[in-house]
């Protein structure tokens, strides 16, 4: 290294730091934000929790379970006007992954649609009748 090049800002180390008459001085906060570390795998962490969630595989009903089922919401359709109140067992897929989960959902029957194959609660539920895997209440007793 040369003395010139030692002593190249001499000249300009001693004068006064330059404020901008345009623009206000920034402060020590919004300063030190420009300086923080950022989330360069912005999702990651949500990515690896949606791949640990577990879904249910979809469970396939033999003859006699899918006789039982078709025997009960045939009564049930028989009994729509009486209101019904059961329990319905039925499967939901998962919107993200194959698989799914069992879900219990109790309450009144409002309607069971043949056309649109749906069974509509009181609560505003609809559920598909493929997805039904049992149907229990005080009703079958």
């Amino acid at each position: 290294m040369s003395y010139n090049d030692e002593h190249k800002y001499d000249d300009i180390i001693h004068m006064p730091h330059p404020v901008s008459k345009r623009h206000p001085q920034m402060s020590l906060l919004d300063r030190a934000a420009q300086f923080s570390p950022f989330a360069a795998l912005t999702g990651h962490e949500e990515a690896i929790a949606e791949t640990a969630r577990l879904t249910d595989k979809r469970m396939e009903l033999d003859e006699n379970m899918l006789e039982i089922l078709n025997a009960k919401l045939q009564f049930l359709k028989e009994k729509e006007t009486e209101k019904p109140v059961v329990v319905i067992s039925y499967f939901e897929p998962d919107k993200k992954k194959p698989g799914g989960s069992y879900i219990k959902a109790a309450g009144t029957i409002r309607k069971i649609d043949v056309y649109k194959h749906r069974i509509f609660m009181d609560d505003g539920r609809s559920i598909p009748i493929q997805d039904v895997i049992a149907i229990d209440g005080d009703i079958f007793v």
